[in-house]
């Protein structure tokens, strides 16, 4: 039995240890819950929900990149009703924290959203993912709007009492300046950071290997600047950060909660290695063991510069 306390606090959500899967990668969590013990990870987010089902983009939707890939499913998902009726029953009989991530295409939608699933017991926190377009305002995204930011922050805080998340975009020049608002309008923690915008073609054809064009780059390749964004936001604002972007194994995992993550999201090394939450948490016990770190949130912010 380990002596390190594992325990963290993001902002009011209490989780065992720092480790969650990241929404888009494990489904609804039944998809991969036969390759891994869910009830010893911290939790995990869900698969982004909307008011209604979304068929998402066309395929070719996924097209792995050197060191990454990338992805345009275009938020596919049941919508909130099936999601209830379906999905929550086994969600219900893990021993981990819930963490619910929302998308949608007016800030009414998000509102909604959150005001139907805020009941449900299980559900532990939200994640509002503004990298979506505003249909409303000719497609641009949410998350390149400072205060588009602040008033989704602002509206989601009014309609519920569990914390909130806001999953901010790194495709902008200063990704503090976000973190910022969300803390100013009631924000509890800041999820960073979302997908780099890439693409990819065909040499031969001369087309685009993903239908969309342009899609989500995950994986190592992202990490750097996603150490970079979370050391950035931390320097500069006083709000809880769940670090997300490239990592792989443990040492990745301690090196995102050094330049300032309270947690973790792992993402697209669910694809590779299912199990790999467990085997990382494994790995950071016998590195604070080493390093006679008590508890493991001594580790947040413990740069030196």
């Amino acid at each position: 039995m380990s002596n390190v306390n594992l325990s963290v606090d993001v902002g009011g959500l209490k989780l065992k240890n720092p480790i969650l899967l990241a929404s888009g990668t494990i489904g609804y969590g039944n998809e991969i819950a036969e390759f891994t013990d869910l009830s010893k990870l911290g939790g995990i987010v869900t698969k982004s929900l909307s008011l209604k089902p979304r068929k998402g983009n066309p395929p070719q939707r996924i097209v792995e990149t050197p060191s990454g890939m990338l992805n345009a499913i275009g938020l596919a998902n049941v919508g909130v009703e099936a999601f209830i009726n379906e999905k929550i029953p086994f969600l219900k009989t893990l021993d981990s924290a819930l963490i619910c991530n929302i998308a949608a295409s007016s800030i009414e939608e998000y509102v909604e959203c959150v005001k139907i699933l805020t009941s449900i017991d299980t559900i532990k926190a939200f994640e509002i993912n503004v990298s979506c377009p505003n249909v409303k305002e000719g497609g641009l995204e949410f998350g390149n709007n400072l205060a588009a930011v602040g008033k989704i922050t602002e509206q989601s805080r009014l309609a519920t009492d569990k914390p909130i998340i806001i999953k901010l975009s790194p495709n902008v020049s200063r990704i503090s300046d976000f973190a910022k608002v969300v803390k100013e309008n009631g924000g509890n923690a800041v999820s960073a950071i979302n997908t780099l915008v890439g693409t990819a073609f065909d040499i031969n054809t001369c087309k685009p290997k993903i239908k969309n064009i342009t899609g989500g780059l995950s994986g190592p390749a992202i990490k750097p600047v996603a150490l970079a964004k979370v050391l950035e936001i931390k320097r500069n604002v006083d709000i809880p950060i769940i670090g997300i972007g490239g990592l792989m194994n443990w040492q990745d995992a301690a090196e995102m909660m050094i330049v300032g993550a309270s947690a973790f999201q792992l993402g697209t090394v669910n694809f590779i290695n299912p199990n790999a939450g467990i085997e990382i948490l494994n790995g950071l016990i016998n590195y604070c063991e080493q390093k006679s770190i008590k508890n493991i949130s001594e580790l947040t912010g413990s740069f030196q510069i």
